[in-house]
Order: C-alpha cells, then structure tokens, then sequence
C-alpha cells in the first residue's frame, strides 16, 4: 500500500478506469456478436443498423484511448468485411 497521498489517489484511479474500460471492452465484443448473429440470421437491414452502431462504440471507445486507432480501424474492416459477406 502506498503512503504517498498522490499515489494513493492515482490508485483509485486507476481503479475506476480499469473497471469503466473492461464495461466498454465487454460492450464492444456484445455489439460485434450481436452484428454478426443479425448477419448470420440473413436480416440485412438489421446487420447493417447494428453494424453502423457497432462501428460507433468501436470510434468512440478509440478517441477515449480505451482500444488504440488503428486496433479501432482493423476491428471495423475486419467486422464490415465479415457482416458484408453473409449478406451478399
């Protein structure tokens, strides 16, 4: 345990921002099986919804430096590749 009050502060947040970015990781992964359960499922107009929501979650989770960009950028094509392939 530290006994420096700044580094008793930066502990606890660090607490908080591990537990806020495991919420968004695990959301993350939510919406990208929920895309691909559309896909798979043949309802187009439905993926695509949840696809562009997806890549939202995925944008926004890299500008709060949750994923790094470009992990945001492969995650996106990869999904955007993947959902557009069961579709067509």
């Amino acid at each position: 345990m530290a006994n420096i009050q700044s580094q008793i502060k930066r502990n606890r947040q660090n607490e908080t921002r591990r537990v806020r970015n495991k919420a968004v990781r695990s959301e993350l992964r939510t919406r990208e099986k929920n895309v691909m359960s559309a896909a798979e499922s043949g309802d187009s107009a439905q993926a695509e919804e949840l696809l562009r929501l997806a890549q939202r979650r995925i944008d926004r989770a890299a500008s709060s430096g949750v994923i790094h960009k470009n992990t945001a950028a492969r995650r996106k094509a990869r999904l955007t590749k993947r959902v557009h392939a069961l579709i067509d």
